[in-house]
């Protein structure tokens, strides 16, 4: 039975064991967890939060991370403006983006969700709303969720994955994994 740990990846962690080449260090999965033979099965940009797989298992691991497979990834995303209905149906037809087309997402508008803080917290300006939403899309590009929010003019503030799959990172505090098998 393969092992797998959920990871509630902090804003600012590197989704790797260690940071070679870095002239300044930089906190790593190494700082959070001690387990041996677990790997990140794809990765969460150090300014992101939220899950991260880890896994012993390489079939498993592309199982969950290789695009072809199509598993729902889930964030809740903090994004700077009044998304409106137009916007949000962009999002859900898919968007070009520099590398082509995105796939449709499932997009909603939420209220704001009951999470943790973030260190450092989000810059909060007066003049400009944020708004929650809530996307899924079956895709893993390189910052695709900031990329779509941005193309259709609401930058990504905040952005915590919550879920993959059927995993999620309910219940388990920034820095901590929940052990599980697949």
């Amino acid at each position: 039975m393969a092992r797998l740990l959920l990871f509630n990846k902090p804003f600012g962690v590197l989704s790797q064991f260690t940071d070679k080449g870095s002239p300044t260090a930089r906190s790593t999965l190494s700082d959070f967890i001690a387990v041996k033979g677990v790997y990140p099965a794809g990765r969460l940009d150090r300014d992101s939060e939220g899950l991260l797989l880890l896994c012993d298992d390489g079939r498993l691991q592309a199982r969950i991370a290789d695009p072809r497979f199509k598993m729902p990834k889930t964030y809740l995303v903090q994004v700077e403006g009044d998304p409106q209905e137009q916007d949000l149906e962009r999002l859900r037809q898919g968007v070009t983006l520099k590398d082509g087309p995105t796939l449709p997402a499932v997009v909603a508008r939420i209220d704001a969700p009951d999470l943790w803080p973030r260190d450092p917290p989000i810059r909060e300006r007066k003049s400009v709303p944020d708004n929650w939403l809530r996307i899924t899309i079956r895709e893993g590009r390189n910052r695709q969720v900031r990329r779509m929010t941005a193309a259709v003019g609401l930058p990504t503030l905040r952005l915590v994955r919550w879920s993959i799959g059927d995993w999620t990172v309910a219940d388990i505090a920034p820095g901590a994994f929940l052990e599980t098998s697949a």
